[in-house]
């Protein structure tokens, strides 16, 4: 497609992107800010994305410890905006391309999809749990960091022609906390280009553009039946431990080859489906699904941070019902009412 910049760009598309990225946080200081002159300030955006001069602002980055470690990157609230911009558009394209079983940042493929999606393929691989099966669980090493813009963008190419289009995407996979304009246009010239903003919206959604690559090999080269991925985590059911062994070195060889990543050699492994297998923060075993213990503590950490005072009373109540919302769609009844009363027990200390 060639004049998709002029839609991205559009005050309507700006107006509808602005509504989603202000979703949940209408009463943070920056979006109040920015909405004390919303015309104004969508149409700075306007003009400067017309007028080829826009850049986007550094990004903050923290350290997120919740429950693993992992480095976030936080961008300015105007350049959420251009995110939901490019996505609006984009996804209206590619989403067509993502298998059924791709997962994660789609309408209705979120965490849930995926646990039943598990639960079927299990069933059927084990013919209703009649036979031994088993699963190859693999994670991809340092994938967003590891992400080859070259190869991302020949990907998009195939699809989007715009040249406008591609030059903001680069600029905004190029942008990080420390790099100023000049050094943003010295790293566009430059050829190692690589890594995503953990923490953009786009770099989710260029993450599952990037290994459709590997969903089309896995099922239409491998000719793979029971396969699922969750960014870059995904399983892989078959009765045979041997043919799940060819198929991990065939896969392991593309990614390398064809998209310049690899899998982790630790977190990869070929497991039992007897012994519970462990996929979007689940245990998944035949008859039940667990919640992983490390969710637990964490949530046991932030009860106690309650009563620290780290937390106030709205905090822990919202953080405890995002917390039920999750836990619920595994075997978790009486575990969600033990939390409930520790929070309660909780309260009852604090006044």
């Amino acid at each position: 497609m060639n004049n998709i910049y002029d839609e991205i760009i559009s005050f309507e598309n700006l107006i509808l992107a602005w509504k989603k990225a202000r979703k949940g946080k209408t009463k943070k200081d920056y979006v109040i800010e920015f909405e004390k002159e919303l015309f104004y300030n969508l149409m700075a955006l306007h003009y400067e994305l017309k007028y080829l001069t826009y850049f986007p602002k550094p990004l903050k980055t923290f350290v997120l410890r919740d429950p693993k470690t992992r480095v976030i990157s936080k961008s300015y609230f105007r350049d959420r905006i251009i995110h939901h911009a490019i996505v609006n558009i984009l996804e209206v394209i590619f989403c067509k391309r993502f298998i059924y079983d791709s997962c994660a940042n789609q309408l209705g493929k979120g965490t849930l999809f995926a646990l039943k999606r598990f639960e079927k393929f299990q069933r059927m691989v084990t013919k209703n749990y009649t036979r031994h099966a088993f699963c190859l669980k693999a994670d991809i090493k340092h994938y967003f960091q590891e992400v080859n813009h070259n190869i991302l963008l020949s990907i998009i190419k195939k699809k989007v022609s715009d040249i406008k289009t591609i030059s903001l995407i680069e600029k905004i996979n190029a942008n990080s906390e420390r790099r100023e304009r000049e050094r943003l246009t010295s790293w566009l010239e430059s050829q190692d280009k690589k890594g995503m903003p953990l923490g953009n919206l786009t770099s989710q959604f260029f993450a599952n553009i990037y290994l459709t690559e590997l969903d089309y090999f896995i099922k239409h080269k491998l000719k793979v039946k029971y396969y699922i991925r969750y960014v870059d985590d995904f399983v892989i059911l078959h009765q045979s431990r041997e043919h799940l062994e060819i198929l991990k070195k065939e896969i392991n060889k593309f990614l390398k080859e064809r998209l310049k990543i690899e899998l982790h050699s630790q977190k990869s492994r070929i497991i039992s489906l007897l012994e519970g297998v462990d996929f979007v923060g689940f245990r998944n075993f035949s008859h039940q699904r667990l919640l992983r213990k490390r969710n637990i503590r964490t949530m046991r950490r932030k009860i106690m941070f309650f009563k620290e005072g780290t937390y106030d009373f709205k905090s822990i109540a919202e953080i405890y019902q995002g917390w039920q919302a999750y836990a619920k769609w595994g075997n978790t009844f009486k575990l969600r009412n033990k939390i409930k009363m520790e929070i309660i027990n909780a309260i009852w200390d604090r006044v």
